[in-house]
């Protein structure tokens, strides 16, 4: 749950949204769209505002930062609102440093992150590997479209993206227990130069850390 709940996905949420989908004969806006976004997109910087709801759709968190990607495998969310929690994935260990607690916990990158959207947003490899694509239409001004993972040992029934003329706006995650995450990204800033320091992380002085490897 921390990884839907705090991350989406990877983050991500979060795509492997950065992978590409499976052939099709043809596409709509959204898989076009999608397809696009991979093409062109190695790194990635955006600002986002991620909402949680329960499954009456009533809100029950909200919170805001920055994320950042380098392919493969490697991101950084630093969650500044309503408190402070850094999660970095530097392609093996994947590091959750809640501030306000002092505490880190880490974790193989394979164990954390698996088929989740968290590996959507990573990942090279192949989408349709792991999930069915389906097209959703356009709605409020983005082309949308449905991931669906192919194991059903998934911890979430669905991923959904919006893309509008400029990229990645939007992405949702529908989990397993009911609740909905909802990522909107803003200022988002393709293949610019990232400091490779970003996904590098050392535990502070002084906080506990718990190994889960």
């Amino acid at each position: 749950m921390w990884l839907q709940g705090r991350l989406l996905g990877a983050v991500v949420a979060l795509l492997a949204l950065l992978a590409g989908p499976p052939a099709h004969a043809e596409r709509g806006v959204g898989e076009r769209r999608m397809q696009t976004f991979l093409d062109e997109t190695e790194r990635l910087r955006a600002s986002f505002t991620q909402s949680v709801y329960d499954e009456q759709r009533r809100l029950i968190e909200t919170s805001s930062g920055v994320m950042y990607l380098s392919r493969p495998d490697r991101f950084r969310w630093e969650y500044a609102e309503p408190f402070e929690q850094l999660i970095v994935g530097d392609g093996e260990r994947v590091w959750i440093y809640d501030v306000d607690l002092e505490q880190v916990t880490v974790r193989a990158a394979t164990q954390a992150i698996g088929a989740t959207p968290a590996s959507l947003l990573s990942s090279r490899e192949p989408v349709g590997e792991s999930f069915a694509v389906r097209e959703l239409g356009e709605e409020a001004g983005l082309a949308r479209v449905a991931l669906t993972p192919r194991d059903d040992g998934a911890t979430f029934s669905e991923v959904r993206l919006g893309f509008d003329g400029s990229g990645l706006r939007m992405m949702e995650l529908a989990d397993n227990f009911g609740q909905t995450t909802v990522l909107v990204f803003d200022g988002l800033e393709r293949n610019l130069a990232i400091d490779d320091g970003l996904f590098t992380f050392i535990p502070p002085p002084g906080v506990d850390v718990v190994d889960d490897l």
